[in-house]
């Protein structure tokens, strides 16, 4: 049993501060491994290395975690299986859509639907002004406030819209996993379901190009990445967070591609990025003190 009040996301002030540093390392981790998958696109197209990705991610986490297949119930069941078959369309239309515009528009697309969902699952008036604030950064980290969406190509909006879709209800199911299997089993169980979802694409748009060596071999870097040890860390945090902050939090993922996209793909970061950057860093801060207040009290 913990010591100490417990807030909203049922943990002590400590158990949230670590909670804080999972999802940290996991956005950090993400990013970097995104702008290293998009480097390898044109080796493998982008379903290709979306199976690869997935299916690589379930072979570490089913060695690493052992999962048991009995004693799950129906409803446990039914759970895994929704939340592979979400991941399996989030990273699907995610990689869609950075094959066709910029990722940190990409990424800003995608943030809107954990965005959307703080909105939604809030029951503070305070976390409207932190959503708002850092939906105002994600515009203007877009380039949407310039040049207009026509600027951007349309198909790729849509998969990005897609995709942000799909990242709320992940956020949703990977929290209802986390509450129903141990550790990361539940995850991994997930994970081979959705690598099985992605693999006949995969191998329909890529081919033998898949099992090069060299494409494997840092495919299973982007899977440890972008799939392994953020999706591990974010189950485990959301164990300790409320939805709604967590959601916020996931703000900053547009601000690191905007890194990761400088050192890896020679992407320039401009004063209105910068001024983006600060205002989605300022949001999440604001939501980390919100519940910090909260489990104070």
């Amino acid at each position: 049993m913990s010591r100490g009040r417990s807030g909203p996301g049922g943990g002590t002030p400590e158990r949230s501060y670590g909670a804080l540093g999972l999802v940290l390392s996991g956005c950090v981790s993400v990013q970097f491994g995104g702008a290293l998958a998009v480097s390898l696109m044109p080796r493998a197209g982008v379903l290709g290395i979306v199976a690869l990705r997935l299916v690589l991610a379930a072979l570490v986490l089913l060695v690493v975690c052992r999962p048991a297949l009995r004693a799950h119930s129906r409803a446990d069941w039914v759970t895994v299986l929704v939340f592979g078959t979400v991941m399996a369309a989030m990273n699907g239309f995610f990689y869609e859509a950075v094959d066709r515009i910029p990722l940190g528009a990409g990424v800003t697309l995608e943030v809107l639907g954990p965005l959307a969902l703080s909105v939604i699952a809030s029951r503070r008036l305070i976390n409207f002004v932190w959503a708002g604030c850092a939906l105002a950064g994600v515009f203007l980290l877009s380039g949407l406030g310039g040049g207009g969406i026509g600027g951007l190509d349309p198909v790729g909006v849509a998969f990005g819209l897609a995709a942000a879709v799909m990242w709320a209800t992940y956020i949703l199911f990977s929290a209802r996993t986390g509450r129903r299997f141990p550790q990361a089993d539940g995850l991994a169980l997930a994970m081979a379901f959705g690598a099985l979802l992605a693999l006949p694409f995969g191998i329909v748009d890529s081919g033998p190009a898949m099992l090069a060596p060299s494409t494997v071999g840092l495919a299973l870097g982007v899977a440890v990445m972008s799939s392994v040890l953020p999706y591990t860390f974010e189950l485990l945090a959301l164990r300790r967070l409320p939805a709604a902050t967590f959601a916020v939090l996931m703000s900053l993922e547009p601000a690191i591609a905007a890194t990761a996209g400088f050192l890896i793909l020679d992407q320039a970061v401009t004063a209105v990025d910068a001024v983006a950057i600060a205002l989605v860093i300022g949001a999440s801060i604001g939501a980390i003190r919100t519940q910090f207040k909260a489990l104070g009290n």
